[in-house]
């Protein structure tokens, strides 16, 4: 039964090209500016570290020094130097890691124009806490972390700029008066969302180059992206070796990332943080109360509105776009529906059924619907090329916004809603009326 009325569909499709064509333009233009801003919005808001978002937690502490400002009565983003260092002691997480943005110059060991790069600071457990892929070497060791050791970790592009693609494990690259034995090189790695700066810049590229975090004092790195402070240096302070200042000022510019694999182990390092925070209250820091946040990476991100509202509400509004343009198609069904209503009184006196010809011109619309909801992902692939151009490729040209298997599911279901919007009405009407009233007209 449904080949028969496929058939039909097919012979009422070529019986009124112009009124099909103006449909199928109407379903594939709605179809794809909803596809296109659909999948943006999915691509954001998914998972950034798939099987590990729920185990990777965000630490904040209010350490604002001012206790009458009521402003300042929510923990601020960062934490400083010294409290870092004490939270990288605890043995609560399975893995945890401090980290910070810096810049610094790259010297090519050939000898050739050295460029500017930017620089992140970790600990070794920051690579497999955010599963950061390898193509060459790993990351450096925990002793390396404690001694420290001058070595790095570059992305695969800087190691085909610097090495022509060789694998450089082993060599040397200068950064800044220091040199560095290079331990690892990156894999090709482009995440949609950067968890590990959610707090700074979320949407941008990973930095080039990874350095120990016990390297900031010996090569005086100082912070690239935002940072804050409520303390004014002390007479002399300036005048310390920058190791020892990053000690006793109270900067904020490190955020703090901790594994913690079950609840338990979450209770326990609240506790841990807490317990900090108190004993930091004996020696006159931390005035305000207790407001220590432990956050999960998806709660986090839905705190700080790291997917753009706008992008929801383009998603929305598309949808939106879509109904009014398959209300609109109505019309158009209804008389290329109608045109046949002598063919229906036929059939209807025959012995066909108001079921039989309302599932015939049912079929005939989601015909136009699925054909529609073609031409609309090609269209929704333009519009994701579009937004690929402004916002840029990931590694080796792969698209960073792109349809992926539940987005082209997604594609079929909306056009086949179109589809039904479009065509319930009309195929209702041509059954509703009387086979009479369509044979008196002939």
């Amino acid at each position: 039964m449904l080949l028969y009325n496929l058939r039909l569909a097919w012979k009422s499709v070529r019986r009124y090209p112009v009124l099909s064509a103006l449909i199928l333009l109407g379903i594939a233009l709605g179809v794809g500016v909803s596809t296109t801003f659909i999948t943006a919005y999915h691509v954001l808001a998914r998972d950034p570290v798939p099987g590990k978002s729920g185990s990777l937690h965000y630490v904040r502490m209010n350490s604002w020094g001012v206790a009458d400002d009521p402003f300042r009565q929510t923990p601020p983003p960062l934490i400083t130097w010294r409290d870092a260092q004490e939270l990288l002691k605890s043995r609560v997480p399975a893995r945890s890691t401090a980290t910070f943005a810096s810049r610094g110059t790259v010297f090519p060991p050939d000898g050739t124009r050295p460029s500017r790069q930017s620089l992140r600071l970790v600990t070794a457990d920051f690579f497999p806490m955010f599963d950061v892929p390898f193509r060459y070497g790993g990351p450096w060791s925990r002793e390396a972390d404690a001694r420290p050791e001058t070595v790095a970790v570059i992305s695969s592009a800087l190691n085909d700029r610097l090495f022509g693609g060789a694998n450089s494990v082993g060599r040397t690259i200068r950064i800044e008066k220091t040199e560095l034995k290079i331990v690892g090189v990156l894999a090709p790695w482009r995440p949609r969302v950067r968890a590990y700066a959610l707090v700074s810049d979320p949407l941008g590229a990973p930095e080039p180059v990874f350095l120990p975090l016990a390297l900031t004092g010996p090569m005086e790195l100082r912070p690239a992206e935002f940072q804050m402070s409520w303390r004014t240096p002390a007479p002399g302070e300036e005048k310390l070796p920058y190791a020892s200042r990053l000690l006793v000022n109270e900067v904020l510019f490190v955020g703090f990332w901790a594994e913690l694999p079950n609840p338990e182990s979450v209770r326990a390092y609240r506790s841990f943080v807490d317990a900090y925070v108190t004993e930091q209250k004996k020696h006159g820091r931390f005035p305000h109360p207790l407001n220590n946040r432990v956050t999960s990476v998806l709660d986090l991100m839905a705190e700080l509105k790291v997917v753009p509202p706008q992008t929801k509400a383009l998603a929305v509004i598309s949808l939106l776009f879509l109904v009014v343009a398959a209300l609109n198609l109505i019309g158009l069904f209804l008389g290329t529906v109608l045109a046949r209503a002598s063919t229906v009184g036929v059939r209807r006196a025959l012995g066909a059924s108001r079921w039989t010809i309302f599932v015939q011109h049912l079929v005939e619309c989601e015909l136009m619907g699925l054909a529609g909801g073609i031409l609309g992902v090609l269209l929704s692939l333009a519009g994701l090329a579009v937004l690929n151009r402004v916002y840029g490729d990931g590694p080796k040209g792969v698209a960073f916004f792109q349809l992926d298997v539940p987005m082209v599911l997604a594609a079929v279901v909306l056009s086949l809603l179109a589809g039904a919007i479009a065509g319930l009405y009309p195929a209702w009407r041509i059954c509703a009326i009387p086979p009479a009233r369509h044979l008196k007209s002939q």
